[in-house]
This record gives structure tokens, sequence and C-alpha cells, in this order.
């Protein structure tokens, strides 16, 4: 059982990589809410079978927190656009590191809005966070040209972490009452809508290759979501984390092979310190002062 939830994390993680490596391809060339679009709705058919073939549609769906599903998809949507906006400008690994910063931003959130203890070792892990992502960014600061472009983009991905964390302060509070299912379907549902009323704004009519990126793109998500769901079933979190690491080396390659990008020193030094705040933030113990009501 718990080689089977190994396996699925990394194929989770695999699947992930290969959507946002479609969505780099298409982002000079698509529209970024019909890129949204495609990739929500076209992930919604894998679900919607998973969730039929566990027996939880259309019941599973049910909820009686719908706030709190609006507040995790509005959060989550608002991620979604802010990252792949952040690939028009950013290399695959460049955004991946950053993305790092979600957990750390968490801590933060978490004592301001569930009320956790935040320790020490916590804070520190906040403080080495943002350390990392300076170690990335100030050479491109202290250059005799400034890529402007790319600051913007480390700005999109910054944003993206902030808005991932709370997403995942909302995750966490829904999984103690609401099928996984029914988050990843309402989630992909209103990115799906988000990025359909982007059509007023000008969509393209996509050739047949970019036409099989934004599919490719959806179809990877949905597998991706399907996989990740089924992994925490297998096995405990805490043992599955360590794979989350796989999507950077994956990325790595991903620039290398598709876009002939091979990262700097700065960035290796950036993602030793910020895999280290990550660990630091995400394996101390925490204690919950007191729940606040969604």
């Amino acid at each position: 059982m718990e080689a089977t939830g190994i396996a699925l994390r990394i194929g989770a993680t695999f699947f992930f990589t290969v959507m946002v490596v479609f969505v780099k391809l298409l982002a000079d060339e698509v529209p970024l809410g019909q890129v949204v679009f495609f990739r929500s709705a076209i992930a919604l058919l894998p679900l919607v079978l998973f969730l039929m073939w566990t027996r939880d549609f259309p019941k599973g769906l049910k909820t009686k927190r719908p706030f709190a599903h609006i507040m995790r998809c509005l959060l989550g949507c608002t991620a979604l656009f802010a990252s792949f906006a952040s690939l028009k400008f950013l290399p695959l690994a460049h955004a991946s590191i950053i993305g790092y910063l979600a957990p750390v931003l968490a801590v933060v959130l978490a004592r301001i809005l569930l009320s956790e203890e935040v320790n020490a070792m916590r804070w520190f892990a906040v403080v080495l966070g943002f350390t990392g992502m300076l170690v990335l960014v100030l050479p491109e600061l202290q250059s005799t040209h400034v890529d402007q472009l790319y600051l913007f983009g480390v700005g999109l991905a910054l944003i993206m972490a902030v808005f991932t964390a709370g997403a995942k302060i909302q995750v966490r509070s829904l999984a103690q009452t609401e099928n996984a299912g029914a988050i990843a379907f309402y989630f992909a549902l209103t990115c799906a809508c988000a990025g359909g009323i982007s059509v007023f704004w000008g969509w393209i009519t996509p050739d047949p290759l970019q036409l099989l990126y934004l599919c490719g793109a959806g179809f990877a998500g949905g597998i991706a979501h399907i996989m990740m769901t089924l992994a925490l079933q297998q096995s405990e979190i805490s043992k599955l984390a360590p794979f989350e690491y796989l999507s950077l080396i994956f990325a790595v390659l991903g620039d290398f092979l598709l876009f002939d990008i091979l990262p700097k020193g700065s960035f290796y030094l950036s993602t030793m310190v910020i895999l280290v705040a990550m660990w630091a933030a995400t394996v101390t113990p925490h204690r919950v002062l007191k729940a606040k009501p969604d």
C-alpha cells in the first residue's frame, strides 16, 4: 500500500510538470484566460470519471459548507492565473522554487486565520524562505541591465505562492468534512468559468499543435489531481511529502530539454535555502489555539 502511494505521488508530480510544460509552450501564443479555461474544463472530464468510478458522483458533490468552497476556489483560481502568467517570464525551475514558498507562507496565514501557535522554528522558516527568494532575485537586480520582465514574473510567482498558501489553509479545513474529489471538482469548475469569461476579451483559433497542448494541459492536470487523491488514500502525508521535491528536478529537466535553459549558481543556493525553510515549516509540530469559523 505504501509503495503504491509513493508511486502515485511521483506520478502526480510528473503529470503536474507535464501540465506546466504545456502551459509554458502556449504562453507566448494563446491568451491566458483561454489556457486556464482549457486546462480546467478538460480536467473536469477525468475528474468526473474518477468520481463515477468511486461512486461519488453526483452525491459526493453535496456540501454543507458552500462558502468555504467558494473561498477555496477564489484563492486557488487567483493562484492558477498568477502561476500560468508567471510562466511567460520565468524558467520552469524558477517558477517551481518560488512556488515552494507556499508552505512557508501558510505558516503566517495559519496564525492569522486558524489561530495556530507558531513557534520560533516556524518563524525562522518564514525568514529563511524569503532569504532564499532574495538569493534568487538579487543577482538580477545587481546586473547592469535589469530584466524587468523577469522581475515581473517573480512578482507573479510570489502572488501565486501567497494565494496557494491561502488555498492550502482552506483545503486543510475542507478536507475534514468534504469529499476530496468534490474539492477538486469545484476548483476546476470555478477556474473553467473564470477562464471562459475571458472569451469576451478575445481568444484565438488554435492550430492543431496548440489545441494538442491545450487539451494536454487539461488532461495532465486532471490526472495529476486524481493520482494525488489516490496517493493520499494509500499512504501518510508525511511519507509522501519528500517526493514533492521531484517537481523541481522535472522542471530543471524540462527547462534544459525543451528550452535549452540551465540554472545559474544562485538558483542552486536559493533552492537549498528555500527547501530547508520548507522543511522547517512543515515538520515542526503545531497546536491549534482556537479554530475560527468559516
